[in-house]
């Protein structure tokens, strides 16, 4: 039976597994530009008093707030969309790459299936190819039963190899946002 599971209960939660796996990994921090898709997680994580979470006005911030954490010894993760990907490229190739800073960023990835936002789209198009130039880590996660295992050695990686990475949320794991009209 999945870790997710137990007898008798229903599966976890992909915002409950992420969360759970943060904690057995130490990482503490998160910082975040709110975000609708990634809303389930964050609740969760201002709930449980292990963590410290607090929202940022630019996803530079957040990054640069988790670095200086790591640098004081405490890791941390960004919790993000994808269009807050977009103002990132200066930030880690400037900061994170060259620094080492094992900086865990959580994307909830907008810009396809279905998505009514065509600015969403063109970054959803480009920011897999920024990453690969920078040659930063990043898995797209669609499947619930592979999200704790990805989410898990991600992080364990990253820390190990003083490397950032990105782990994409994709709606098909996430049920992304839906146009309403």
């Amino acid at each position: 039976m999945p870790a997710a599971q137990t007898a008798g209960t229903s599966p976890a939660s992909w915002d409950e597994i992420i969360a759970r796996t943060f904690k057995a990994n130490a990482v503490k921090l998160t910082t975040y530009v709110p975000d609708k898709v990634l809303t389930p997680l964050i609740k969760r994580l201002h709930a449980d008093d292990y963590f410290t979470c607090f929202p940022t006005t630019r996803e530079e911030e957040a990054v640069g707030i988790v670095s200086g954490a790591w640098m004081a010894g405490m890791l941390g993760a960004v919790l993000m969309q994808t269009s807050g990907f977009a103002t990132l490229p200066n930030t880690l190739a400037s900061l994170a790459v060259p620094y080492q800073i094992p900086l865990i960023m959580v994307v909830s990835e907008r810009g396809t299936l279905g998505e009514f936002n065509s600015g969403q789209a063109m970054v959803c198009r480009t920011m897999r190819p920024v990453l690969d130039s920078l040659a930063m880590e990043h898995h797209t996660i669609s499947r619930h039963d592979e999200l704790e295992f990805i989410v898990d050695r991600s992080i364990k990686q990253a820390v190990a190899t003083q490397a950032a990475v990105a782990l994409i949320l994709s709606p098909l794991l996430t049920g992304g946002k839906v146009f309403k009209a």
